[in-house]
């Protein structure tokens, strides 16, 4: 069962998708409903895995991370979920520990994933489903049945929030292509704590203002405006407890499309 990936849009789908999000913000209230990311209590869920038995799992995924789920601390550990926990793209970055419940062939450690996908297939009748990586789903069995387990196929397994966390990594922001002065669109990675983003505003250089930026899709960010002159702070607030962050002139004067820049600040110290 292979996770939806990603079409491949053009620039011209990406800045149509903002301006669509900037009308429509006007007319929108959504509510959200705060909880704690660290939940004790497991749920039930299904599980099941792709690719090579002892792969990482997908090259890039709905959320927009692209490579970087090819390369640690991301890689082996990413997983794509059913809609109710993708929650069309705001629940990317949230991490969760899955363990499956049979004792004849399953471990009492969990795994523990961050979501990088969606898999709309996987659970449509709005049930919660994992689609792990084949070495994610191997890691939930005992000592020498990784085999016997991704045999298994669709399995029962239970599942909780988990907060995210990368240690010697910072919250850090890369500036998607196409990218103008007057097209500005960003992607968090390594944000630990909650993992998730509810809200995301910038601030020029020059002002005192933040101004709210639009969820375009899976994590990626925009704002229509402009000439914006950096350099630009960034602050985040997380979907799951409302938890905000600022990060101080984190994307410099000169800044380029497609570079990676990484702040001085965590959520979790």
């Amino acid at each position: 069962m292979n996770p939806t990936m990603l079409p491949h849009h053009g620039f011209g789908w990406f800045f149509s998708s903002c301006i669509l999000l900037v009308l429509l913000k006007g007319l929108v209230v959504s509510a959200q409903v705060q909880h704690r990311v660290t939940d004790l209590h497991w749920y039930p869920a299904t599980a099941t895995w792709y690719g090579n038995p002892e792969g990482d799992g997908s090259d890039g995924g709905a959320c927009g991370y692209g490579s970087l789920v090819d390369v640690r601390p991301l890689r082996a550990r990413v997983g794509a979920v059913s809609p109710i926990l993708f929650k069309n793209g705001e629940g990317c970055g949230a991490c969760f520990k899955v363990r499956c419940l049979d004792k004849s062939i399953c471990s009492r450690r969990a795994v523990t994933i961050i979501v990088t996908d969606e898999c709309p297939g996987c659970a449509s009748d709005g049930r919660t489903h994992f689609d792990l990586s084949g070495a994610a789903f191997g890691r939930m069995a005992v000592a020498g049945e990784n085999g016997q387990l991704r045999n298994r196929g669709v399995l029962p397994v239970i599942y909780r929030r988990t907060p995210c966390k990368y240690p010697g990594k910072s919250i850090t922001f890369r500036v998607n292509e196409g990218s103008t002065e007057f097209w500005l669109s960003l992607l968090v990675e390594f944000e630990d704590g909650d993992g998730d983003v509810g809200s995301m505003h910038i601030r020029e250089a020059s002002s005192t203002q933040w101004l709210p930026m639009n969820h375009i899709w899976g994590a990626t960010w925009c704002i229509v405006k402009g000439p914006l002159k950096g350099p630009f702070s960034v602050k985040l607030t997380t979907l799951s407890t409302g938890r905000t962050l600022s990060a101080r002139d984190v994307i410099p004067r000169n800044w380029s499309p497609k570079a990676t820049y990484p702040s001085r600040v965590k959520f979790l110290s």
